[in-house]
């Protein structure tokens, strides 16, 4: 694989060809339509969510395995199968902010795809958290990159907010969000292209908008 820019990276351009913000709109910023939000996810093949075992792993292929597990593991879920591809949109959004990259996704998708998938793209941050404060073996198996931005994040939630992240209605999705996260991290690994992820994308969001 081709050696990927640093999600900083200061030379990307956003779909419309405007000025350049690290490779995206401006925040605040709300995907107005599907193609909008798969042209920019489909340029993150050139940005880096981590290394594993020395090779380079692309935020793309990342969010392409991320849907391509949850949709094994959870069939009739289109809900939480769409969050795992559009998951990390924030760090093309807002480059370089690892602690909001959560939020800022939700906020862009949450009037395309409805607020389910909105809370669910927020709290896939959280859910770390949650898992490495309840856990014990779970930091263990985590990415290099997951343990060094857990520290940007805030590290393990404390008992406040463990509760209140249990508390939420969508706790157990996002939890099987992060899982799914965390395992596609395979360099190299053959899963469906985004073009095969439009139909679904564009179904969900005209019932959101329905």
């Amino acid at each position: 694989m081709s050696a990927a820019a640093s999600p900083d990276s200061p030379d990307r351009r956003p779909p419309d060809g405007g000025a350049a913000t690290s490779g995206a709109p401006t925040p605040p910023f709300a995907f107005a339509d599907v193609e909008t939000l798969l042209a920019l996810v489909s340029t993150s093949d050139t940005v880096a969510d981590g290394v594993v075992g020395g090779d380079v792993i692309d935020v793309l292929s990342h969010s392409l395995q991320c849907a391509d597990i949850l949709e094994t593991w959870h069939p009739h879920d289109e809900e939480l199968v769409v969050a795992g591809l559009v998951h990390d949109v924030g760090h093309l959004l807002v480059p370089g902010d690892a602690d909001g990259h959560g939020r800022h996704g939700a906020d862009a998708v949450r009037p395309l795809l409805g607020e389910r998938v909105a809370a669910l793209v927020e709290l896939h941050v959280a859910a770390k958290r949650y898992l490495v404060a309840t856990d014990a073996g779970y930091r263990r198996r985590l990415s290099h990159g997951s343990i060094r931005t857990l520290e940007l994040q805030g590290g393990p939630l404390h008992e406040a907010e463990v509760a209140a992240f249990e508390a939420s209605p969508h706790a157990a999705d996002a939890v099987a969000l992060r899982h799914a996260d965390e395992a596609a991290k395979v360099p190299g690994r053959r899963v469906a292209p985004l073009e095969d992820w439009a139909p679904l994308v564009v179904d969900l969001a005209n019932r959101s908008a329905g």
